[in-house]
């Protein structure tokens, strides 16, 4: 087939083979519109070609002038056989280094239905909550799981990992402590890479880690905060309720960071007086990943809510009286506080938490402590057989971890051994090695692991005396804590344990969810666009799943690779010189950029340049970031169109020159348009001794048409959760590495376990996620989609990107106006309608509209943003013209809908959108008092008939919610 990617109207027909041959067999199958639907949307726009559309829209002065220089597009099954062999460099060895990170078993009904499946995965973050009230469920049971586990009052629905949840409990102590300190305590005993990026994110705030022992720290030096870990890296269980009263006497908060699964045996940081409760999910059925995706947690009091980063579930009710699940307490977030957040937190890990909380659901407590309980009695074995063969073990005190030390013994003699049978310790040094067992271990391993430290020799005794003594390990004598409380009791956790009743529960909760496997989800500025099969399968090879992160180089070399090839790719793309991947989400990225530019300002001896220029348009991670930072935040006025006013920037430029760090700015704009003086803005802060940061949020318009390292930013972030094909999960995982200029390349993240630096030699940053390169594991699927599309496929998706965003906006301009456009009133990527005359005319709000676009199937586009009264759509260039015309035809329906509100013919209070979304309980149940008919609530458009998606709830009473905060399972009866 030749007819269906060409850029090019009918009659030019001869240049169409040419064209094809440069697209892979793939492009066809990610670009929605084919040649004929092109050539009937370009005429409608009045175009003869689309390459005559883009020339209108892109500033000439920034186009590329030849094409990217990337490898020939490859087919599906060709970029998955070539994968297939990086991934086969990989060595997959049993590993027992910890530090966080553990081998698990993900059952194959979770791994089939959720982290497998489209209706999970490409689902959105969940503020439409009537059509997300699946996912909300789930992470609901997540919050319940982890207040359980951790005898705290709230949790939230996960963030990114256990470093960063950690530094954000060290942000929210900071705010919160009643004393002036400016000093925060950090055990020595947690792990190293937690310990790096507190220093991290503490240094630009100005406050003081001290790292110590918590069993000889004196407080003479007041602190506003402490961080333990429970277990602690090394294994060792220790009781921290002297420290903890002696923290508090000084009024700081502790936090501690808990093994979720050992808190089924040990008492939990609640119960002796933990402030914070911190940690890692990934032993929950998540696979290692080399360091990622996994679902950190955070819990804490409920007096500290309005502080807690992230997200919160909360249960509130809808219009029908019923419960029903919503995001809860929102104004706390960081896109609504801006330069006052305490936190950018944008993305979660959704995904991850959603497979961690079912996989509690089908083991239950009695399944996680069974779990627990053969982890921690292989490890009470594996102790008393080292020690019959002359080993010391650090601590009497344990529970799946040994700090075992070699006295005589040789310990490059352990790692020969340990490296013939595939087999990976931790080292602490040249006198100890670390052993930690996981849910995957068996008595063959342990007897393995034995043969190791046994040398050449035969075990000294059998296998009978050495089990007869410690079997059945009831009271263990090595848990000094023991768990008396209950955990997990509600019902939702104790009656989907057969497969059947699991499947049946997961295929339920993923039927009240509006996925891209419903319906196109036009979000502005989030590029839903398809998550390819053929991009997602190598997530779930065990050559990139089963790796440790701290692994040695010499297994990862598939992984390392694929990250050079990566890294490669996006900076011929981007046009800098030096990629990080180490940032594990887009908020993560714009903290890393402005770091680096902070770092590189430092070495030039201008450590007093501070102020960050931000325009008002921008989202709310940037003065989050820009905060979090150290920077003071500018804000530089945008014109009537939307643009940022360019003698405003100048006068602000000129006032703050000499303390002038950073502008950042999202190109194309915020608004969606392509700015012609972006170049002169570039320049104007380069003037002034400044750096450019560049939101790559709407890289989507530019890939293979313009290079922000051309344009003249110095970092830019990639949302590869965006731009290049990872699903959003739901609200996560997401993947945001940076790209920097020449300059900035020694600043890059480093980390403290494993070697990345490219400084050479100079003061790179400290790590900003625990592991070395973020979540790597879902780093194939951008591997994958840039590998298939090649070149010219890049470079069309754009196009038709830009192609469909400017379709919707000609169609819909005479019902809804156009915000803004460039200098050709045309759009970038995506465009923002203007509803604001509605309120006044009919009395209709953005969210009714919002909500009535449930009734025909769709999930409403971004709304009130960057506008209020607006909604900003981006309908990607995967989307075929049918459903851009089916999804045009609804929003011209529903203001049809307005103008008999308008006329008087429809009630001004009682009508289709003031009591949208219509579900079928409103509809069937008791009388009819509406002044409209069933028929046009259920089903306002034709395909409705065809295929309905059924909110399962109606609309949702938030204020409700968030005056009887509750963010824990409510009994089995409510629902």
């Amino acid at each position: 087939m030749v007819s269906n990617l060409p850029n090019i109207k009918s009659s030019d027909r001869h240049l169409l083979n040419e064209t094809s041959q440069k697209l892979s067999s793939f492009a066809p199958r990610h670009i929605g519109p084919n040649f004929d639907d092109m050539e009937q949307m370009l005429e409608v726009l009045g175009f003869s070609s689309l390459d005559d559309l883009i020339d209108q829209t892109v500033p000439q002065a920034i186009r590329l002038k030849q094409p990217l220089n990337l490898p020939e597009a490859e087919s599906e099954y060709a970029a998955l056989a070539l994968l297939k062999k990086i991934a086969s460099k990989n060595q997959v060895f049993r590993s027992y280094i910890g530090m966080g990170y553990y081998d698990t078993i993900t059952p194959p009904v979770i791994a089939r239905n959720i982290l497998e499946n489209p209706g999970w995965y490409t689902a959105y973050t969940p503020y439409q909550p009537e059509i997300a009230q699946g996912r909300l469920e789930a992470l609901l049971n997540f919050q319940t799981m982890i207040i359980d586990l951790t005898g705290l009052e709230i949790a939230n629905a996960s963030l990114l990992d256990e470093a960063t949840a950690a530094a954000e409990a060290m942000s929210l102590s900071y705010g919160v402590s009643k004393n002036k300190a400016n000093s925060y305590f950090v055990s020595c005993d947690c792990h190293p890479q937690t310990i790096d990026v507190l220093q991290t994110r503490a240094q630009p705030l100005g406050i003081k880690i001290i790292v110590g022992d918590h069993q000889t720290f004196d407080f003479q030096e007041p602190i506003f905060g402490a961080v333990l870990q429970y277990p602690a890296s090394d294994g060792t269980i220790y009781d921290y309720r002297a420290f903890i009263e002696k923290a508090h006497a000084q009024g700081a908060l502790v936090t501690v960071a808990a093994d979720p699964l050992s808190l089924t045996l040990l008492t939990p940081p609640g119960e002796f007086g933990a402030d914070i409760a911190v940690g890692s999910t990934q032993r929950f059925g998540i696979p290692l990943g080399f360091g990622g995706p996994h679902a950190a947690y955070f819990a804490t009091k409920e007096e500290y809510k309005r502080s807690v980063p992230g997200r919160i579930v909360g249960v509130s009710k809808d219009a029908l009286g019923k419960p029903a699940l919503r995001l809860a307490l929102q104004t706390r977030e960081q896109h609504i506080r801006r330069e006052k957040a305490t936190s950018n937190i944008c993305t979660a890990q959704v995904l991850l938490a959603v497979m961690a909380s079912m996989y509690a659901v089908y083991h239950g407590p009695s399944g996680l402590k069974q779990i627990a309980e053969n982890i921690h009695s292989l490890t009470v074995l594996l102790a008393e057989g080292l020690k019959r063969l002359g080993y010391k073990i650090d601590s009497e005190y344990f529970f799946d971890t040994l700090r075992v030390e070699l006295g005589t013994h040789n310990l490059e003699d352990i790692l020969i051994a340990s490296e013939q049978l595939q087999i990976n310790l931790r080292i602490f040094d040249e006198t100890a090695v670390g052993i930690s067992l996981n849910e995957t271990t068996t008595v063959d391993d342990v007897l393995d692991i034995l043969a190791i430290f046994a040398g050449n020799k035969e075990l000294p005794f059998t296998l009978e005396e050495w089990f007869a003594p410690h079997l059945p390990i009831c009271s263990s004598p090595h848990l000094p804590l023991p768990r008396q409380s209950s955990y997990l009791t509600h019902p939702v956790f104790n009656r989907y344990h057969s497969e059947t009743e699991l499947l049946r529960y997961l295929h339920r909760l993923e039927s009240k969810d509006l996925s891209l496997t419903t319906s196109m989800i036009p979000l502005g500025s989030c590029t839903m666009k398809l998550n390819a099969t053929a991009e997602m399968i190598p997530v779930t090879w065990e050559e990139f799943g089963k790796i440790h992160p701290f692994a040695p180089p010499s297994q990862t070399q598939g992984y390392q690779i694929l990250f050079q090839q990566l890294e490669a790719w996006l900076a011929e793309i981007t046009g800098f010189a030096g990629i990080s991947l180490q940032p594990n989400a887009g908020s993560q990225g714009e903290y890393a950029g402005l770091l680096v530019i902070r770092q590189y300002h430092q070495s030039r001896g201008e450590a007093h340049r501070n102020v960050c220029l931000i325009p008002t348009s921008a989202h709310g991670t940037n003065p989050a970031s820009a905060v979090m930072c150290g920077m003071k935040v500018v804000a530089v006025a945008c014109d009537s169109q939307g643009n940022i006013d360019v003698e405003d920037l100048k006068a602000k430029a000129e006032k703050h020159k000499s303390e002038l760090a950073a502008l950042m700015v999202t190109y194309p704009s915020t608004h969606g348009v392509f700015e012609e003086s972006i170049k002169e803005i570039c320049a104007i802060v380069h003037t002034h001794g400044g750096q450019v940061y560049m939101d790559g949020a709407n890289m989507n318009a530019q890939v293979g048409i313009c290079r922000p390292g051309d344009i003249g930013a110095d970092v830019c972030h990639l949302n590869l959760h965006k731009t290049f094909c990872i699903p959003h999960g739901g609200g996560g995982p997401g993947m945001g590495p940076i790209g920097v200029a020449s300059h900035l390349v020694p600043f890059l993240p480093g980390h403290p376990v494993v070697t990345i630096d490219k400084s050479g030699g100079k003061s790179h940053l400290g790590a900003v996620a625990a592991a070395p390169w973020g979540s790597a594991s879902i780093l194939v699927i951008s591997w994958m989609y840039i590998a298939m599309m090649g070149t010219a496929g890049l470079t069309q998706a754009t196009k038709v990107a830009i192609l469909n965003a400017n379709y919707i906006a000609k169609r819909l301009e005479s019902y809804y106006p156009v915000l803004y456009q460039g200098k050709n009133g045309l759009v970038a990527h995506e465009c923002i309608l203007d509803l604001r005359s509605l309120k006044k005319s009919a009395a209709i709000e953005i969210d009714d509209v919002a909500k009535r676009l449930m009734d025909y199937g769709f999930h409403a586009p971004t709304v009130s943003w960057p506008v209020a009264g607006t909604i900003m759509v981006e309908p990607t260039e995967s989307e075929s013209k049918q459903e851009l015309d089916r999804f045009c035809d609804a929003l011209i329906a529903i203001r049809q809908e307005i103008a008999e509100i308008e006329s008087g013919k429809a009630d001004i209070q009682d009508n289709l959108l003031k009591n949208a979304p219509h579900t079928a309980e409103s509809l069937l149940s008791g009388e009819w008092h509406h002044p409209y008919s069933r028929e046009e609530a259920a089903y306002p458009a034709p395909w409705t008939r065809e295929h309905k998606f059924w909110p399962v709830v109606s609309r949702i009473d938030a204020a409700f919610g968030d005056r009887n905060f509750v963010c824990s399972c409510l009994p089995m009866d409510a629902y």
